[in-house]
């Protein structure tokens, strides 16, 4: 679908108190009426304080002093002559691009408003105003679309200590479910680093994306240059200015750019300084969207996902930026109209061709969770995509590792997911593969694998041609020669696999593939021939494939594997898992007090909370057996995950009472607290011990990069009783010892290592 007529507006300053405004129709020289200096001044006054006071009530939907001051930013482009009247009510509508000075052009012309409607959200003639920046590189002649689906590459950054804590996940999976009737390849960029998308989009290279979506906070820094907030590679806190993305991206501009953040559109000191927004169309930008005020998660999200929808379909970006406002008008959104366009001129045409336009390529790349199939429902066994939610840290860690060239600083082969069934390791595998999907094939086992099993490699995998495939059946079925020439042929640079990087994937590895010894865990005897030598053939090779292990216990690693152990959700991530949850939801109909024992018992446990979430909504029980049925759920699921009496009656007594010690902290704590807590001149083994068999929770504090522990309140019924009540008062008096020395009077043993 074609753009809408566009109508240039112009305001030309030609003394310090007289300006022109000039209209062009596109057809015959341009209408043009004097401006008195004073007037404007007034304009943008009245304008700029009573749009403060309004549009910061969100909840105000369709305040009156809004619909006024639109009437009077008409009235003033509309002037005695009538200029806008005739074009008004004449579908399909028009693209009004407004070229003036710095306060002029920061006005919310979003508002303009005639006969008591909003023209920007009529449903015959929207009128869209674009802010339009002379930067002589716009794009000149005829745009085609391509005839493939839309690409959109989306970076979210969620530095450390920056409140609120976004929902981009939701953001992410409300793309995902607007476009996946016509399809969208979406890029994942997950360190929300500027190195990271330099390196992203590089690697794609320039024109691959149609889109780059950038999802976070914005501030104005203490020069009054507007910054978008990112993360440096740690995880903290980095300003970023507009010259700054753009160095990143070198070049590589994509024909929209959307900086979803609040204040991303908003001029700082009344217009005196450009936007986030017009800085990174001066920057070289062709089109650029942000928000003008502090803008809601919900709002954006719907946005987002109503404008993706357009765009993946084929539509104009100029009708799709309409019909995404005007969906959030009718869901009677407050903040409708803070969504701003900034462009150098370029035509806002389509991106890409509709669906089923001849010879419209389609995306081939299949979902991982698909990958991660029950063998006997089929069905798939881990959170989708979008329905993924937290592992931030984790993640950025993990993907650090898959990627480090071989010889790279904390390079290896393999990376080994460890923790107590139902944190979602699988889940937290397959949003690996998700996203390394562009650069990496996938292969997936479940369970046991022997020799046999490794053999469908060649069905798991998409050869570059049916000869390759052949020579790599040959290979892995030619039992003379040992296993690890083989899979050094079949990685090596001129092998079946030389110019494919995969990624291998054990899943349930504990189950089959690990034989317990003098109360650990070692490989079976046939994993321990296949481990050791497909890491080695990877390395040997220089292969970009890797590993990826999940386990429920650590075991003696080969050479090239680390671990990374996933702990309990944090509450943030715990409120994000709700949100998804029909039934356990903050707004779900069931009773509050069956949901807060729900959750309770839950623990922070991802799987645990989504069994839970089908038991409270039973309707054939009654709220008496409904509790109970969850406390008894919550029984159910610690024998289910081995985490019963046998295995701790298994370890030691002082082991297990470091169990319950530690668990009267309910959150992850310095191993400085757990040798407080835990007295004993054994406690280095007997953590070493408990993690390992996932009876405690090992994780990374994301700001002093040092191990830390958790024992789960899944336990708890389990441990609690190990312990008297003067013991259980000692061991909280020790936790609060330690941690108000570490965190309160001694702070500086708690900062990053250079």
């Amino acid at each position: 679908m074609s753009e809408l007529p566009t109508y240039e507006l112009t305001v030309f300053e030609q003394t310090s108190d007289y300006a022109e405004l000039r209209l062009s129709t596109g057809g015959g020289p341009p209408k043009t009426r004097g401006l008195d200096r004073a007037a404007i001044d007034r304009l943008i006054e009245i304008v700029e304080r009573d749009y403060s006071q309004h549009a910061r009530a969100q909840e105000e939907f369709g305040a009156p002093q809004l619909r006024d001051l639109g009437a009077k930013l008409a009235t003033f482009l509309d002037g005695d002559e009538r200029w806008l009247t005739p074009v008004l009510d004449r579908p399909p509508g028009i693209t009004l691009r407004i070229t003036a000075a710095e306060r002029l052009r920061h006005l919310p012309w979003e508002l303009l408003a005639a006969g008591g409607s909003y023209l920007t959200v009529s449903t015959s003639a929207p009128l869209l105003p674009v802010r339009s920046i002379d930067t002589n590189a716009a794009l000149n002649g005829q745009v085609e679309p391509a005839n493939r689906p839309l690409r959109v590459l989306f970076m979210a950054t969620s530095p450390e200590g920056v409140e609120p804590v976004l929902g981009y996940e939701a953001e992410e999976a409300a793309i995902l479910a607007a476009t996946s009737r016509t399809g969208a390849e979406l890029v994942v960029e997950e360190s929300g680093t500027l190195e990271g998308l330099g390196f992203v989009s590089s690697d794609h290279g320039a024109g691959y994306f149609d889109v780059l979506h950038l999802s976070g906070h914005a501030n104005v820094g203490s020069d009054g240059q507007p910054v978008f907030v990112v993360e440096n590679e740690f995880g903290g806190r980095a300003d970023a200015t507009a010259d700054q993305i753009a160095q990143a991206l070198d070049g590589r501009w994509p024909r929209l750019v959307f900086v979803s953040g609040c204040l991303t559109a908003n001029a700082p000191d009344s217009g005196a300084f450009p936007s986030m927004s017009e800085s990174l169309v001066r920057a070289g930008a062709p089109v650029v969207l942000g928000w003008a005020l502090p803008v809601g998660d919900v709002s954006a999200t719907e946005f987002a996902a109503e404008l993706y929808r357009s765009l993946a379909a084929g539509q104009a970006l100029d009708r799709a930026v309409v019909k995404a406002r005007q969906h959030l008008y009718a869901n009677e959104r407050g903040n409708w109209h803070l969504l701003r366009v900034y462009t150098d001129g370029s035509p806002l045409v389509p991106m890409v061709t509709p669906l089923h336009e001849k010879g419209r390529t389609r995306i081939q790349i299949r979902p991982a969770d698909q990958e991660f199939l029950d063998p006997q429902t089929q069905r798939s066994r881990v959170a989708s995509r979008a329905a993924f939610v937290g592992r931030r840290r984790v993640i950025q860690r993990c993907l650090r590792t898959l990627k480090q060239p071989q010889g790279g600083d904390g390079a290896a082969q393999a990376l080994v997911l460890a923790g107590m069934g139902g944190l979602g390791k699988s889940s937290l595998a397959s949003r690996l593969l998700d996203r390394m999907s562009t650069t990496h094939q996938r292969a997936v086992w479940y369970g046991c694998v022997d020799l046999t099993k490794l053999r469908e490699l060649t069905t798991k995998i998409d050869f570059p041609s049916i000869e390759q495939q052949i020579e790599a059946t040959k290979l892995l079925d030619n039992t003379h020669a040992p296993l690890l020439v083989r899979l050094r042929h079949l990685l090596h640079v001129d092998g079946p696999l030389g110019q494919t990087p995969c990624l291998f994937v054990f899943d349930e590895f504990e189950d089959g593939n690990l034989d317990e010894r003098d109360g650990g865990y070692v490989l079976s005897p046939e994993m321990a021939d296949i481990l050791p030598a497909l890491l080695a053939a990877i390395r040997d090779t220089g292969s970009p494939s890797r590993v990826i292990i999940t386990s429920r216990y650590r075991f003696p690693p080969p050479a090239g594997t680390v671990f990374e152990s996933l702990e309990t959700l944090t509450d943030t991530e715990q409120a994000k898992k709700l949100v998804n949850l029909p039934n356990l939801r903050p707004d779900s109909p069931v009773d509050l007090d069956i949901r807060l024992r729900a959750v309770e018992a839950a623990a922070g446990n991802p799987r645990l909370l989504d069994w839970l979430d089908l038991i409270v909504a039973a309707p054939d029980l009654d709220i008496d057996g409904l509790i109970s049925a969850v406390e008894a759920e919550a029984d159910r699921f610690r024998r289910e995950t081995i985490l019963a009496k046998n295995l701790l009656s298994s370890q030691s007594a002082e082991l297990q009472k470091m169990l319950a010690r530690v668990n009267v902290v309910e959150l992850p704590v310095p191993a400085d607290t757990v040798l407080a807590i835990h007295d004993h001149p054994d406690a280095t083994d007997h953590i070493e011990r408990a993690v390992q068999l996932g009876l405690m929770e090992e994780g990374t504090d994301p700001e002093t990069r040092e191990p830390r522990y958790y024992v789960s309140n899944v336990l708890r019924p389990l441990i609690r009783p190990l312990l008297t009540d003067d013991e259980y008062i000692q061991a909280c008096a020790a936790a609060a010892r330690s941690l108000y020395k570490l965190w309160i009077t001694d702070p500086a043993t708690t900062e990053p290592t250079s």
